[in-house]
């Protein structure tokens, strides 16, 4: 994985260079989200939020710099040179990228990504991300920064602290798609309802509680995603059995299994779900 890391002094020193140091959370939000909306998108919004033609112009050629850019801290201390929040954010970024270049990291990689801003203002010193893998196409995977004195909205002051949160889904889809769960896992689900839509879905939940209550461990796919995407998921699973509860199984009160190594399909009625139950 790659942990991106920027600094709030840094965004709060750019702002104050292009001349949009009252716009600073507008700048912050929008910048946020170069990833989702693009340069064009970015501008856009900033343009909307009141912040100057000439300011953004003034920031435009930060837009473009990419984390790889070995040159990105240079960069900023040209464009800093003015700010001193803004060249106290750098000499704050360079210590923790020194240190922790200097303990070495084994299954990361830092990298200085000028364009992340964290859309969270209490955030006050370094913030980063945590990106999946360049083979894997997904956004964060975790995300997190320091803030002083955000407790003091509590009454506890003066208290400094650093936090992080992880996607759980996302990583569980990023470890899915790298193959990366461990054997233990694999067959924790035997039975796995495939999701057609909300209807079809609520319909399979009952059937899920009924086959849960007899000891079998089922589970609904819980995004109505391609019917492809989901066979994937119950064959890198290994599920062995695969419901399908369609439009026309939700009018007729039936369900089809398919047996995922034989490839056969059985079709039972709702009433008859003791039946399947005792295969397993």
């Amino acid at each position: 994985v790659i942990i991106k890391i920027n600094h709030r002094k840094i965004l709060a020193g750019i702002a104050e260079v292009i001349g949009a140091k009252e716009h600073l959370i507008a700048f912050t939000v929008a910048l946020d989200k170069l990833d989702k909306i693009g340069r064009e998108g970015v501008i856009k919004e900033m343009l909307k939020n009141g912040i100057s033609e000439a300011a953004v112009e003034k920031a435009s050629p930060l837009l473009a710099v990419s984390e790889s850019n070995k040159d990105a801290l240079q960069l900023l201390k040209d464009f800093l040179k003015d700010s001193e929040v803004g060249t106290k954010g750098i000499e704050e970024l360079e210590f923790i990228s020194s240190t922790i270049n200097g303990l070495g990291l084994k299954a990361t990689q830092l990298a200085i990504d000028i364009t992340l801003a964290r859309g969270l203002n209490y955030y006050t010193g370094a913030i980063f991300e945590v990106a999946a893998p360049p083979a894997v196409a997904m956004g964060s995977i975790g995300g997190g920064g320091r803030y002083d004195d955000l407790t003091g909205i509590f009454g506890l002051k003066n208290l400094s602290g650093v936090g992080i949160s992880f996607g759980l889904d996302r990583i569980y889809l990023v470890l899915e798609e790298l193959g990366l769960f461990p054997k233990a896992v694999e067959q924790s689900v035997q039975v796995l309802f495939i999701n057609f839509g909300t209807e079809e879905a609520l319909a399979a939940l009952k059937l899920v509680g009924l086959l849960r209550s007899k000891g079998i461990k089922t589970d609904l796919y819980p995004t109505s995603a391609k019917i492809q995407k989901q066979m994937k998921h119950a064959n890198n699973r290994n599920i062995p059995y695969v419901i399908l509860l369609g439009e026309q199984e939700l009018e007729s009160k039936s369900f089809v299994v398919k047996d995922m190594e034989k490839g056969d399909q059985i079709t039972y009625s709702w009433s008859d779900i003791d039946s399947f139950a005792t295969l397993l």
